[in-house]
């Protein structure tokens, strides 16, 4: 979507918000994701066109526009009498819900992307695309692979749901386990695509509520998965923390220069009693960790780092990703210092992740090694694409530079 935003109508903005409800209201509908899609795009092109300002609930004007866009290409497109059978049904938006556990059309969503059939990537690919709204850049960065593989796997995606008949329909009960893991996975993507968007502003703060509610409607469907509430305590416990995030001049500032003042202390109880009823189970898994972590980060005036870096050696025996042995090292340094940390990441392969060599430059300076450390820098700052992260590098580096 590329909408010029004025300060009375800003397109971009509401595509971003209203996208994903109104692609999952018309599947919902229409019975077919691609024809919902289509729709929704084709709406927005009218309201280029027609708006001068937004209307007073612009995802409902979106919708209805959509419905009428899709019931002229149906009676245009039709050949057989249930084609024009199907397009007179869109005159009755009322109809019957499906019965079936999901209740939410966005939820229904994500567990329809995630059917099985898919590959991992594609489920992931697809759902960011369809109810994030997020670009095929975005969702690269967000996967660390070329944007040609994720495009290609969001294209097979859509043909394999058409042709093997993927029905956009509630899964059954028994069926919710089996996507689970593809599911948590999408909505903590979604809410890390809101939290460090990869382009422009730093926050995204529409991703982040959503991502949050989306974990919320999951856990009074599945309240006795411990990954559900291990997802959700997790994206509490980062959102608590986002007034502080972000300084007066729209700045970065890192956890060690937070005014714990600002957190949310609410969400910071609720994101603790959810972390000590999911722990209780035996052997957590890496969202039950991550939200251990980040509780450990938010219980008491500062960080208890021996604690994270104990955290971090069982998420990393459970899930041994270079980012997490990243993470890890930070909290290596914190404990042990900045040498025994660089030498746990000098063997890690990220390509194109900015937060390798920022995390190097980092250590770099703390060991004086400063001609390292810009070099890292600029690593870094070619790499990052979000700007108030590229701005905050730099910041980092001229401050290198003067007190060299």
């Amino acid at each position: 979507m590329s909408a010029a935003g004025s300060g009375r109508l800003d397109l971009d903005g509401i595509y971003r918000a209203e996208y994903g409800r109104c692609v999952a209201t018309l599947t919902r509908v229409l019975g077919d994701i691609g024809l919902a899609e289509e729709a929704v795009q084709d709406a927005f092109a009218v309201a280029v066109q027609k708006w001068e300002e937004p209307p007073p609930n612009p995802g409902a004007w979106i919708v209805t526009t959509a419905r009428n866009r899709a019931i002229d290409r149906l009676r245009r497109e039709s050949t057989r009498e249930a084609r024009h059978a199907q397009a007179l049904l869109l005159h009755h938006p009322d109809e019957p819900e499906e019965a079936g556990p999901v209740r939410d059309d966005q939820l229904r969503m994500i567990f329809t992307c995630c059917h099985p059939a898919l590959s991992p990537l594609a489920q992931t690919a697809l759902t960011l695309r369809l109810l994030g709204g997020l670009e095929v850049t975005e969702i690269a960065r967000a996967y660390l692979v070329p944007e040609a593989t994720v495009a290609q796997r969001i294209v097979r995606a859509k043909k394999k749901i058409r042709d093997a008949g993927i029905p956009y329909r509630v899964p059954g009960a028994a069926e919710l386990p089996d996507r689970l893991t593809s599911v948590l996975t999408v909505l903590y993507l979604v809410f890390n695509e809101g939290y460090t968007a990869t382009s422009g502003q730093l926050l995204r703060m529409d991703l982040c509520l959503e991502a949050i509610r989306l974990a919320r409607a999951l856990a009074e469907l599945m309240p006795d998965e411990p990954e559900v509430i291990g997802l959700l305590a997790l994206l509490l416990l980062i959102e608590a923390r986002r007034p502080a995030r972000v300084g007066p001049s729209g700045e970065l500032v890192v956890l060690a220069e937070q005014d714990r003042s600002l957190w949310n202390r609410e969400l910071i109880a609720e994101g603790h009693e959810l972390v000590r009823r999911c722990l209780r189970r035996d052997q957590p898994g890496p969202y039950q960790l991550q939200a251990a972590i980040n509780a450990v980060h938010t219980d008491g005036p500062a960080t208890d780092w021996t604690q994270v870096l104990a955290l971090y050696d069982q998420l990393l025996h459970h899930t041994p990703t270079p980012i997490v042995a990243l993470n890890r090292a930070v909290a290596v340094a914190e404990v042990h210092g900045p040498a025994p940390a660089l030498a746990a990441i000098d063997e890690l392969d990220l390509p194109g992740y900015h937060l390798l060599p920022a995390t190097r430059a980092d250590l770099f300076t703390r060991l004086s090694r400063t001609a390292d450390a810009i070099a890292a820098y600029d690593e870094a700052i070619a790499l990052a694409a979000n700007d108030t992260e590229r701005t905050f590098l730099r910041t980092r580096r001229a401050r290198l530079e003067r007190e060299t």
